[in-house]
């Protein structure tokens, strides 16, 4: 399985990616690379010059609230029916190692480690069955949140809309299938959260099925597909990390904005 990177050399992004330890440049075949790539030169010591950006800036980020069993516990609320699902607009996207920036006056801001899934083939109406043959990997997601504002209205978009509150990355694990992985979420070396998809309320599959019967998803378009219980405030100073297993470890600073 590859791991797909986003660099930025100071002038242009490229892909790159990982494989037998090796660092190489992928090259898009279709006007996406979540349509598939060409593995190119290899990358050498200055990758270490490189900036790593989000695997992926998509179109629409598609959210599922209250996937998880235990963290509908602990949000007092009632397991839902259907998928609930909202959107995040694609100005939230953050790359690794960026700033989480907390809005001012808005309350308590929390975070939210989850698996997101990255669409790799167009998906309009796609059954269930045939619903991984549109996906081009998984990767780890923080679904920042103000939860004070989520408590106060209906609607989600403001409360997880803000710039910064959608880092994504490290990289994309390239061909992952429906096996189970642990999604866990630290603070400051500190877990708070640890799960696996294999708890989620929606598994995946169904999860495309249904967002796909809604929406056309594009390549590059994510699915991030709930988080487990643990959630938590977010202060200055602190230091978020998302783990999905395989994919690896999605670490961002956490800074007051001014």
């Amino acid at each position: 399985m590859d791991r797909l990177f986003r660099y930025s050399n100071g002038k242009d992004a490229f892909y790159a990616v990982e494989r037998q330890g090796g660092l190489f440049r992928a090259v898009p075949d279709g006007r996406s690379v979540c349509e598939g790539y060409t593995v190119g030169d290899a990358i050498g010591p200055e990758r270490e010059r490189l900036t790593l950006l989000a695997p992926v800036v998509p179109r629409k980020i598609v959210c599922v609230g209250l996937n998880y069993r235990d963290h509908a516990e602990e949000m007092k609320k009632p397991l839902p029916p259907a998928p609930m699902l909202f959107l995040k607009p694609s100005t939230t996207v953050l790359d690794p190692g960026a700033v989480i920036r907390l809005p001012p006056d808005v309350g308590r801001v929390d975070h939210e480690a989850e698996l997101a899934v990255v669409i790799g083939r167009r998906a309009h109406r796609v059954s269930r069955a045939n619903a991984w043959d549109h996906v081009f990997g998984v990767t780890c997601l923080n679904d920042v949140t103000a939860r004070d504002i989520q408590r106060q209205e209906v609607q989600y978009t403001r409360a997880k809309g803000f710039d910064t509150c959608a880092p994504i990355g490290p990289c994309i694990a390239v061909g992952a299938g429906p096996e189970p992985r642990q999604v866990e979420g630290w603070v400051n070396g500190s877990k708070r959260q640890h799960s696996s998809s294999a708890q989620l309320i929606f598994p995946i599959d169904y999860l495309i099925e249904y967002i796909t019967f809604v929406m056309t998803l594009e390549p590059g378009d994510v699915i991030s597909t709930g988080t487990p219980s643990g959630v938590g405030p977010l202060v200055a100073g602190d230091v978020m990390t998302v783990k999905v297993e395989g994919v690896g470890e999605l670490t961002n600073p956490v800074e007051a904005e001014p």
